[in-house]
């Protein structure tokens, strides 16, 4: 995989701090980014995103902000060259609040982020805001080199802008003091001539743009060349269709070689274009297949990330538990001691305050018993909640979705539900139900599908993601999820389920994925998936499947937010 210029400041500016800052700080965190370097270094982004996180938290602990920071944009610039974009943005913008603007030291850091938040920001569409990122990035940039490579991404977002004049302006300053006969200096040249001939229908470019690629020929830069010679096809193919049908066979020949499949695909595009229509269906077919590949491998990388730090917050979250059991039983056994000691004392004097003790004695026994009876209750109401009202809900949901149901298995699940019910009420008072989080509701209506074999990852489920949601439209979504899991259950024999949440722009995303058999192309959906269709339009929404037998069921719901 190419790697990008926020890499090389990582591991360059970035890696000069590690030998003082993060060894003074943990030997522990220091070796686990010292890992994560070196799974970038070999390609194995998930690994490498892993380490990072688990680093990340050794630095919160030790209250380290810049390293903290350090390894959040490691994080985000691992995210957006595997195609997550809204998580490379997001954690980005996490790793902004760990660092100071006010302090020279952390200038690095900064412009290393902005930029990579205006390169993720421009694939998501968002060009003006890219431009803000990309100012910002040039402002703290110490370094004139890397001052002119962000000043390059700046003039190549105004080219895709179609602001010509203002992107050759930044092109011209730049060639004006990049040393002559490097790569930096052949990216900028061809960005120039480019723009130029767009700007200008009128202007030739086959000079610098030949200029430039023999400079990359001479430094064996393979990823110049391919962009070298997707620019003169591009060029030629209305004036010189032959010369332009050479130069893209070049580009998709040095393409496979750098395994870009994204630059493959940009070939194989103009190789359609240009061929002999026995060709072109060749080529076509390459094309298709290698595109499927390209969405699938986007698709698996906006959760895969998402999965990891999941796993990491339960992990996290099972050690809080298990130190707080830990800590808890040390107490008992503290007050155990405290009064074992306090009752041999008082055998000791019960001669002089006998009664005075046994009449205090019996005012803190009943004290105790009353907490211990309000404790009792609560324990109780939430199990009234928890078991017979869940229950209660899976068998509605057996009853809905069961065209034959099994009377006597249903009679057996009621009569074991009565039960429940009938020995809970013999040991507490009715109390007033607790209204439970939407967001937690959610969460465990998932999570109940979740067995020994199969796993439910949830992300963006966060209490905020619902606070300015309406009642009609949060009852309509648990429905939704409803219907989609017994699907799954019923159906698609799956391992791993995803379901994520994004809300932005007045409109609620809902991403489900799994890797279950997905649906036959020749079974059409149940009434299950019928009604979910049909919850979703009434809300105004759609909902959008796609499968492909044995490899899953994905599936992408858009509601909108009046």
């Amino acid at each position: 995989m190419k790697r990008t210029l926020l890499y090389l400041v990582c591991l360059t500016f970035l890696g000069c701090e590690k030998t003082t800052k993060i060894q003074n700080v943990s030997e522990e965190g220091y070796a686990l980014y010292n890992e994560a370097l070196t799974y970038l270094d070999r390609g194995v982004a998930d690994s490498a995103f892993l380490v990072f996180e688990n680093a990340k938290n050794i630095f919160l602990e030790h209250k380290d902000s810049l390293n903290v920071a350090n390894c959040l944009i490691n994080m985000a610039i691992t995210q957006k060259d595997q195609g997550d974009y809204f998580g490379a943005q997001e954690t980005a913008l996490e790793a902004i609040d760990y660092l100071n603007t006010d302090n020279p030291e952390h200038y690095v850091y900064l412009s290393t982020n902005y930029n990579n938040l205006g390169v993720a920001t421009n694939a998501l569409g968002d060009k003006d805001r890219a431009i803000d990122f990309y100012n910002l990035a040039i402002k703290f940039a110490a370094d004139s080199a890397l001052v002119r490579t962000y000043r390059s991404n700046l003039g190549r977002l105004y080219q895709e802008k179609k602001d010509y004049s203002r992107a050759i302006s930044i092109y011209s300053a730049i060639l004006q003091e990049e040393n002559k006969g490097t790569t930096d200096f052949a990216r900028i040249l061809t960005n120039y001539a480019t723009a130029m001939w767009q700007y200008q229908k009128s202007y030739n470019p086959v000079k610098d743009l030949t200029h430039a690629l023999s400079i990359r020929k001479q430094k064996n830069d393979l990823w110049g060349q391919n962009s070298s010679y997707a620019y003169l096809s591009d060029y030629y193919e209305k004036i010189k269709p032959d010369s332009s049908l050479y130069f893209a066979r070049k580009q998709y020949a040095i393409a496979k070689v750098i395994n870009s499949a994204s630059d493959q695909a940009s070939a194989l595009k103009r190789l359609i274009r240009l061929s002999s229509i026995d060709s072109a269906r060749a080529y076509f077919a390459v094309y298709h297949q290698l595109t499927d590949s390209i969405q699938q491998a986007r698709a698996a990388a906006k959760n895969q990330f998402a999965l990891i730090r999941y796993e990491v917050e339960k992990n996290k979250a099972d050690n809080l538990r298990l130190e707080k059991e830990n800590a808890e039983k040390q107490s008992r056994l503290v007050r155990q001691r405290a009064i074992t000691g306090a009752s041999i004392f008082l055998l000791l004097i019960a001669t002089g305050g006998g009664s005075l003790w046994y009449k205090r004695r019996k005012q803190r026994l009943e004290l105790e018993a009353q907490h211990k009876i309000k404790e009792t209750q609560l324990k109780i109401s939430k199990k009234v909640h928890d078991v017979v009202a869940n229950d209660i809900y899976r068998v509605m949901t057996e009853v809905e979705y069961k065209d034959d149901l099994d009377r006597e298995g249903l009679l057996d699940k009621l009569e074991v539900i009565y039960n429940q019910s009938r020995d809970i009420s013999h040991n507490v008072d009715q109390l007033p139900v607790i209204e439970v989080p939407y967001n937690e509701q959610i969460s465990a209506l998932l999570r109940s599908f979740a067995t020994d074999h199969r796993r439910v990852s949830i992300a963006g489920n966060d209490a905020e993601q619902w606070a300015d949601i309406s009642k009609r439209v949060k009852n309509e979504v648990k429905y939704v999820l409803q219907e989609l899991m017994v699907n799954m259950k019923k159906h698609s024999q799956a391992e791993q389920v995803v379901v994520r949440f994004e809300k932005s722009d007045r409109q609620l995303k809902i991403f489900y994925k799994d890797n279950g058999i997905g649906i036959p192309k020749v079974k059409s959906k149940g009434k299950g998936l019928t009604n979910t269709v049909s919850r979703i339009e009434n809300l105004g929404g759609e909902i959008i499947f796609a499968s492909e037998p044995g490899k899953g069921l994905s599936i992408t719901a858009n509601i909108p937010l009046i």
